[in-house]
Protein backbone atom coordinates (compact mmCIF):
# COMPACT_ATOMS: atom_id res chain seq x y z
CA UNK A 1 0.00 0.00 0.00
CA UNK A 2 2.61 2.40 0.55
CA UNK A 3 3.05 2.16 -3.57
CA UNK A 4 0.02 3.47 -3.59
CA UNK A 5 0.09 6.19 -1.60
CA UNK A 6 3.05 7.27 -3.07
CA UNK A 7 1.78 6.53 -6.61
CA UNK A 8 -1.64 8.87 -5.40
CA UNK A 9 1.04 11.57 -4.14
CA UNK A 10 2.97 11.32 -7.59
CA UNK A 11 -0.21 11.73 -9.14
CA UNK A 12 -1.36 14.78 -7.37
CA UNK A 13 2.04 16.33 -7.65
CA UNK A 14 1.41 15.73 -11.22
CA UNK A 15 -1.80 17.12 -11.56
CA UNK A 16 -0.56 20.07 -9.72
CA UNK A 17 2.67 20.88 -12.11
CA UNK A 18 -0.23 20.45 -14.90
CA UNK A 19 -2.07 23.05 -13.45
CA UNK A 20 0.82 25.21 -12.55
CA UNK A 21 1.53 24.52 -16.81
CA UNK A 22 -1.93 25.28 -17.74
CA UNK A 23 -1.88 28.39 -15.67
CA UNK A 24 1.36 29.05 -16.97
CA UNK A 25 0.23 29.45 -20.63
CA UNK A 26 -2.62 30.96 -20.12
CA UNK A 27 -0.59 34.07 -18.68
CA UNK A 28 1.93 33.85 -21.61
CA UNK A 29 -1.13 33.44 -24.25
CA UNK A 30 -2.91 36.48 -22.52
CA UNK A 31 0.29 38.57 -22.87
CA UNK A 32 0.87 37.12 -26.20
CA UNK A 33 -2.65 38.52 -27.22
CA UNK A 34 -2.51 41.75 -25.97
CA UNK A 35 0.99 42.08 -27.15
CA UNK A 36 -0.58 40.85 -30.32
CA UNK A 37 -3.86 43.21 -30.02
CA UNK A 38 -1.49 46.23 -29.66
CA UNK A 39 0.81 44.99 -33.06
CA UNK A 40 -2.45 44.66 -34.74
CA UNK A 41 -3.83 48.46 -33.80
CA UNK A 42 -0.03 50.08 -34.53
CA UNK A 43 -0.32 48.05 -38.12
CA UNK A 44 -3.84 49.80 -38.60
CA UNK A 45 -2.10 53.11 -37.59
CA UNK A 46 0.45 52.15 -40.04
CA UNK A 47 -2.05 51.19 -42.87
CA UNK A 48 -3.43 54.31 -42.74
CA UNK A 49 0.28 56.76 -42.50
CA UNK A 50 1.17 54.49 -45.73
CA UNK A 51 -2.29 55.17 -47.66
CA UNK A 52 -1.99 58.83 -46.61
CA UNK A 53 2.52 58.35 -48.19
CA UNK A 54 0.89 56.63 -50.99
CA UNK A 55 -1.46 59.59 -51.59
CA UNK A 56 1.54 62.01 -51.48
CA UNK A 57 3.83 59.63 -53.14
CA UNK A 58 1.33 59.44 -56.40
CA UNK A 59 1.01 62.95 -55.98
CA UNK A 60 4.35 63.84 -56.07
CA UNK A 61 5.01 61.28 -59.11
CA UNK A 62 2.32 63.51 -61.18
CA UNK A 63 3.77 66.49 -60.70
CA UNK A 64 7.35 65.28 -61.05
CA UNK A 65 5.86 63.97 -64.44
CA UNK A 66 4.79 67.47 -65.58
CA UNK A 67 8.04 69.06 -64.18
CA UNK A 68 10.14 66.87 -66.30
CA UNK A 69 7.26 67.34 -69.78
CA UNK A 70 7.64 71.03 -68.92
CA UNK A 71 11.56 70.85 -68.33
CA UNK A 72 11.53 68.92 -71.53
CA UNK A 73 9.39 71.51 -73.61
CA UNK A 74 11.80 74.53 -72.51
CA UNK A 75 15.17 72.73 -73.59
CA UNK A 76 13.49 71.92 -76.48
CA UNK A 77 13.09 75.70 -77.00
CA UNK A 78 16.42 76.26 -76.03
CA UNK A 79 17.68 73.93 -78.25
CA UNK A 80 16.61 76.25 -81.14
CA UNK A 81 18.51 79.07 -79.64
CA UNK A 82 21.08 77.67 -79.36
CA UNK A 83 20.97 76.42 -82.60
CA UNK A 84 20.59 79.76 -83.98
CA UNK A 85 23.40 81.45 -81.63
CA UNK A 86 25.77 78.79 -83.11
CA UNK A 87 24.56 79.83 -86.56
CA UNK A 88 25.03 83.44 -85.70
CA UNK A 89 28.93 82.30 -84.35
CA UNK A 90 29.54 80.23 -87.88
CA UNK A 91 28.47 83.17 -89.74
CA UNK A 92 30.12 85.68 -87.73
CA UNK A 93 33.67 83.07 -88.04
CA UNK A 94 32.88 83.53 -91.89
CA UNK A 95 32.36 87.41 -92.20
CA UNK A 96 35.94 87.63 -90.09
CA UNK A 97 37.69 85.00 -92.28
CA UNK A 98 36.54 86.97 -95.96
CA UNK A 99 37.61 90.03 -94.10
CA UNK A 100 40.80 88.84 -93.62
CA UNK A 101 41.06 87.59 -97.33
CA UNK A 102 40.11 91.09 -98.06
CA UNK A 103 43.00 92.63 -95.77
CA UNK A 104 45.27 90.32 -97.05
CA UNK A 105 44.51 90.86 -100.89
CA UNK A 106 44.25 94.48 -99.95
CA UNK A 107 47.96 94.59 -98.27
CA UNK A 108 49.64 92.36 -101.26
CA UNK A 109 48.21 94.46 -104.08
CA UNK A 110 49.03 97.69 -101.84
CA UNK A 111 52.62 96.44 -102.10
CA UNK A 112 52.62 95.20 -104.79
CA UNK A 113 51.78 98.27 -106.42
CA UNK A 114 53.68 100.61 -103.82
CA UNK A 115 55.47 102.29 -106.70
CA UNK A 116 52.35 102.73 -108.89
CA UNK A 117 50.18 104.70 -106.00
CA UNK A 118 53.25 106.53 -105.11
CA UNK A 119 53.40 108.05 -108.55
CA UNK A 120 49.88 108.92 -109.02
CA UNK A 121 49.77 110.69 -105.37
CA UNK A 122 52.80 113.15 -106.58
CA UNK A 123 50.75 113.50 -110.22
CA UNK A 124 47.87 114.65 -107.97
CA UNK A 125 50.07 116.95 -105.79
CA UNK A 126 51.44 118.53 -109.40
CA UNK A 127 47.58 118.26 -110.52
CA UNK A 128 46.60 119.95 -107.26
CA UNK A 129 49.66 122.67 -107.76
CA UNK A 130 48.62 123.56 -111.13
CA UNK A 131 45.16 123.93 -110.42
CA UNK A 132 46.01 126.30 -107.68
CA UNK A 133 48.06 128.05 -109.47
CA UNK A 134 45.38 128.61 -112.37
CA UNK A 135 42.85 129.87 -109.83
CA UNK A 136 45.38 132.46 -108.75
CA UNK A 137 46.10 134.15 -112.08
CA UNK A 138 42.34 133.50 -113.03
CA UNK A 139 41.76 136.28 -109.64
CA UNK A 140 45.13 138.23 -110.98
CA UNK A 141 43.15 138.34 -114.14
CA UNK A 142 39.54 138.99 -112.83
CA UNK A 143 41.31 142.12 -110.84
CA UNK A 144 43.08 143.75 -113.92
CA UNK A 145 39.97 143.85 -115.90
CA UNK A 146 37.94 145.55 -113.18
CA UNK A 147 37.98 148.98 -112.60
CA UNK A 148 36.60 151.01 -109.43
CA UNK A 149 34.75 154.05 -109.80
CA UNK A 150 34.71 157.14 -108.41
CA UNK A 151 31.73 156.00 -106.31
CA UNK A 152 33.04 153.36 -105.40
CA UNK A 153 31.38 151.03 -107.54
CA UNK A 154 33.65 148.70 -110.05
CA UNK A 155 33.05 148.35 -113.73
CA UNK A 156 34.31 145.71 -116.08
CA UNK A 157 36.69 147.07 -118.89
Amino acid sequence: MDWQIVLYIAAGIAAIAFLVLCIAIAVVLFSVKKNLDHVASTLDGLDGQIQGITRESTDLLHKSNRLVEDIQGKSEKLNAVVDAVQGVGYSVTNLNDSVDRVTNSITHNISQNEEKISQVVQWSNVAMEIADKWQIRQQQRNRAYTKVNVDGQSENL
